[in-house]
């Protein structure tokens, strides 16, 4: 194998939660009013810094539920049987605060999030959950 091809193994799981904000053809824009996307996820890193990761992708597919958060647990609450959890229409500041107090306090597989949550969280379909890994 080549230099240029190696590649380092690949890490078990990341050690903190990973937040993945959507910010493609529809989420952070201004089709979604009422909401300031920039304060969004300045707030969303500034509340979970050094707890968790954010991130910014482009579409994750689910337009029809813009804005679009993913919260991926750490290696321990993968070990605990977290999985991802998919958040839709998270167009209002508490609900990010409600993400950002979850994810501080563990994430998925560490502690259960705050019952409100309920109301945002969805399945997306396969093909959406398989592009969001590749």
């Amino acid at each position: 194998m080549s230099k240029r091809t190696r590649r380092a193994a690949p890490v078990a799981g990341a050690t903190r939660p990973t937040i993945t904000v959507c910010r493609g053809c529809c989420c952070g824009t201004p089709k979604i009013p009422g909401l300031d996307h920039t304060a969004q996820l300045r707030d969303l890193r500034q509340a979970v810094d050094g707890a968790a990761t954010v991130r910014v992708t482009d579409c994750l597919g689910a337009c029809e539920r813009a804005n679009v958060i993913v919260v991926q647990p750490s290696a321990d609450g993968r070990k605990n049987g977290g999985a991802p959890v998919w958040l839709g229409l998270v167009n209002d500041p508490d609900a990010t605060t409600d993400i950002t107090t979850w994810v501080t306090d563990g994430g998925p597989g560490l502690t259960d999030p705050p019952g409100i949550l309920d109301l945002y969280t969805f399945q997306p379909s396969r093909r959406v959950r398989t592009e969001l890994h590749d």
